[in-house]
């Protein structure tokens, strides 16, 4: 007898079934059970997911097993709200569409120049992914042509919609055929995407497995802090709780910048993601703490999109959100893969009204009350076990991630148990190294040539 979760039950083509087996997907989640059927079909769908659900293998296997691969023309346009959100996507559909050969996805998106961008038009992709400011630039210079789009999809539109994006969204869909599939991906369902739903989509069929999801397994924390004394309460409940890979939601850049600062200076491997960093030194910080060179990451929740770590210890609210379903998403991101997760929010006085109406939506009881236990002492989890190490060179120099892990480990070099994630990008790499091999790795990658060629490598603080 068949497995009904199985993804061999779907009408996928072989190359895509066989990669998948590869990378490990065997069984569908929710989301994708309910909704790779009808998408493979050709129908419109509206689905609500919470964040780290699979939607992005849902729909990106949807659109890879129609793209018709030798043939040259934007057959796909995935828009997302944020850049890291972006790059995310696009780094799950490419791995998805490895065994296919031929397959250009490109990311068009905001905070670096255009000129790098246009040149990579001139050979049109197949999937693009941007978001919607940066591709309706394009699209207004002519350097995109969605003439022969077959899917549009719009994933976190809520967060779309919540950031402003209506005006360019309504603009793109002047671009776009009549005659398309439209997929629209909400982890919320304000009136606003239903209003857009009714523009875009052809009888969608609507999917909600949010209710249906196995919940969380995460303990749930408030504690009583002041304003004077939340910094010093943030790093106590740090200390206390907090794991190897830490989450501190704040709602303002400003305090991003600040709380970050402060832990910082008590010698606690802090980072901070905000909208004021250019797009180079987002992808630093969103590398760093993913290859665990970092153990506490301050982030807003725009900013926070897009963050794709499974094994999250815990999440910190530095300050609870203004919208009671914020936190749901907030804390959504640890306990994953039926992991245990924990979730501390410190909460003034004043925002008592807000804590209210977090424990309405959440059964009774489930956010405890506790006090941070004594002194901000130390925290060996607290300490990154990881440095990144950066060269200047990424996939346009062909480098690949064998070639820096041979030069590495190459005659008497770096143990290769030393040796963590690696990351390439277009222009640069990242190199996660154990904290002791950093400075011999950076010495390693600069006076050795890789492919012939030397690069400059640089530790990252």
């Amino acid at each position: 007898m068949s497995n009904p979760t199985a993804f061999s039950i779907l009408d996928l083509k072989p190359a895509l079934l066989g990669n998948l087996a590869e990378i490990g997907y065997t069984e569908m989640t929710l989301v994708q059970g309910q909704t790779l059927p009808p998408m493979l079909s050709g129908a419109d769908v509206l689905a609500r997911a919470k964040t780290g659900s699979g939607k992005t293998a849902a729909f990106g296997l949807s659109l890879l097993n129609k793209l018709d691969n030798g043939s040259f023309r934007v057959q796909a346009l995935v828009l997302c709200p944020t850049r890291e959100l972006a790059d995310q996507v696009a780094k799950e559909i490419r791995r998805l569409a490895r065994a296919v050969p031929n397959i250009k996805i490109l990311t068009l998106c905001g905070g670096v120049p255009l000129g790098p961008q246009l040149a990579s038009l001139q050979h049109s992709p197949h999937v693009i992914v941007g978001t919607p400011g940066r591709v309706l630039k394009h699209l207004g210079k002519g350097s995109v042509a969605l003439n022969d789009l077959q899917t549009l999809v719009l994933d976190e539109a809520d967060r779309m919609l919540d950031m402003g994006f209506m005006d360019e969204l309504d603009a793109i869909l002047a671009f776009v055929p009549a005659d398309r599939q439209t997929l629209l991906f909400s982890a919320t369902y304000p009136d606003a995407i239903a209003d857009i739903s009714a523009r875009v989509q052809r009888a969608p069929l609507i999917v909600d497995v949010t209710d249906d999801e196995r919940p969380a397994l995460i303990e749930q924390y408030w504690c009583s802090v002041t304003r004077e004394n939340r910094n010093e309460a943030l790093l106590k409940a740090l200390r206390a709780w907090g794991g190897s890979l830490n989450l501190v939601f704040c709602n303002t850049k400003i305090d991003c910048a600040d709380v970050a600062g402060y832990l910082q200076a008590q010698g606690v491997g802090a980072i901070a993601l905000h909208g004021d960093l250019d797009q180079p030194q987002r992808t630093q910080v969103l590398v760093r703490f993913a290859n665990r060179s970092a153990s506490v990451l301050i982030a807003t929740d725009v900013a926070a999109r897009g963050l794709d770590v499974d094994d999250l210890d815990a999440v910190f609210n530095y300050e609870l959100p203004a919208q009671a379903e914020v936190y749901i998403h907030r804390i959504g991101r640890t306990g994953r893969a039926g992991n245990k997760g924990l979730a501390v929010s410190l909460v003034e006085e004043r925002e008592t009204r807000r804590l209210l109406e977090i424990e309405a939506l959440l059964p009774a009881a489930t956010i405890k009350h506790r006090d941070i236990p004594g002194p901000a002492g130390t925290s060996d989890a607290l300490t990154p076990i990881m440095t990144t190490v950066q060269i200047s060179g990424g996939r346009k120099n062909k480098l690949r991630p064998g070639d820096l892990l041979g030069a590495l480990t190459a005659k008497g070099g770096v143990p290769g148990e030393a040796v963590g994630s690696i990351d390439l990008f277009d222009t640069c790499s990242y190199v996660a190294v154990s904290n002791a091999e950093a400075r011999k790795a950076a010495q390693q990658l600069t006076t050795r040539p890789i492919k012939g060629k030397k690069y400059r490598a640089r530790i990252r603080k």
